[in-house]
């Protein structure tokens, strides 16, 4: 009998490579495995997974384990582990979008009375979006101000919602937190997918819970597009790494792309000229630049890094002010976009 499952866990194992490319890009290849710190992406020699090999059984490709914690599983263990995603058919959904599949499409029937729509979706994650609201005067405002950020994006990328649902880790009980939430959208700008940032009661911070972030929806080649694009582009990974970017040089026009192994995979838009990837000083930020710097340049864009003195821009703005930021991001700028700059 066939089953889909099983059809993505061997399609995956035949791109093993890829996916750890993608989710464990802190890793690398060593002959037959691809070798990482652990499932956390962290560097290191611990997590060993098999590229190669029979599609079952004994020495399946596809299969990893951790000498240090004795973990082991498969592909789709790697992808739930690195996006956080804890429902199963949209894990599926992630896998799907990795291997290029398209998604299944469920035929139009009459029903006694209208089904409850699954969570976890890209409609699901839509629903969230709408129902937020502007940030300006909530607490989104206050948390983002006490980074340091005051430039929220013109997109409209970013929303408030007061009672966004949060389970601790462990916990079987979700309480309603305040939210920043985060659309995630494709190239012809339709919602995707969704960040939540759970918020602490008065703003000044992040939740005291774990975890305090969390994704829906296909995040894969999508992006949080906080500013409009022009023939110029800069993506990084976080939200407020990227509107720390806007906050000195508003005429930047910036995208986040949530992570690390999201950020390599970013779809770049058309008639782009130029690109600058803002990384962050970790190896897998360092790799993910990598390969998305690779992928620019074989479609004839050019491509920038920008480096932030400490471990992101935001770790920047709050150390040592936006002007000290824009001073330093224009000794890495080219020429041509310097204009840019403010006078």
């Amino acid at each position: 009998m066939y089953s889909e499952t099983e059809d993505l866990v061997r399609d995956l194992a035949e791109n093993a490579e890829g996916v750890c490319r993608a989710y464990l890009p802190a890793g690398r290849r060593e002959g037959s495995y691809w070798i990482v710190g652990d499932l956390q992406n962290n560097p290191g020699r611990s997590l060993f997974v098999r590229l190669t090999g029979p599609a079952s059984g004994p020495g399946a490709a596809g299969k990893f384990t951790d000498g240090a914690t004795g973990e082991y599983g498969d592909l789709l263990d790697i992808i739930r582990a690195r996006t956080g995603i804890t429902r199963f058919p949209d894990l599926l959904a992630e896998a799907r979008a990795h291997l290029g599949r398209p998604q299944p499409v469920v035929p139009d029937r009459q029903e006694p009375r209208k089904a409850k729509a699954p969570g976890g979706t890209p409609a699901a994650a839509a629903r969230l979006f709408a129902a937020s609201n502007p940030i300006t005067g909530t607490l989104a405002e206050t948390y983002l101000r006490s980074r340091g950020i005051t430039q929220f994006g013109a997109n409209g990328a970013l929303r408030f919602h007061p009672k966004c649902w949060h389970r601790e880790e462990g916990q079987p009980r979700s309480i309603p937190r305040p939210t920043i939430i985060a659309a995630v959208t494709d190239g012809a700008g339709a919602v995707q997918g969704a960040h939540r940032t759970w918020l602490a009661p008065d703003g000044q911070g992040k939740a005291a819970v774990n975890p305090q972030r969390r994704a829906m929806g296909h995040l894969l080649g999508n992006a949080v597009r906080l500013t409009p694009h022009d023939d110029i582009l800069v993506v990084g990974e976080g939200i407020e790494t990227m509107l720390s970017l806007s906050e000195a040089i508003p005429g930047l026009p910036v995208w986040a792309a949530l992570s690390s192994g999201h950020l390599g995979a970013v779809l770049l838009p058309e008639g782009l000229k130029r690109l600058y990837v803002a990384i962050d000083r970790d190896p897998a930020g360092q790799r993910a630049a990598e390969k998305l710097s690779a992928r620019a340049s074989e479609v004839g864009v050019r491509v920038r890094v920008l480096e932030p003195r400490l471990g992101d821009f935001n770790d920047d703005l709050r150390a040592n002010g936006k002007d000290a930021l824009r001073q330093h991001l224009a000794g890495q700028i080219g020429p041509e976009d310097r204009h840019r700059l403010p006078s």
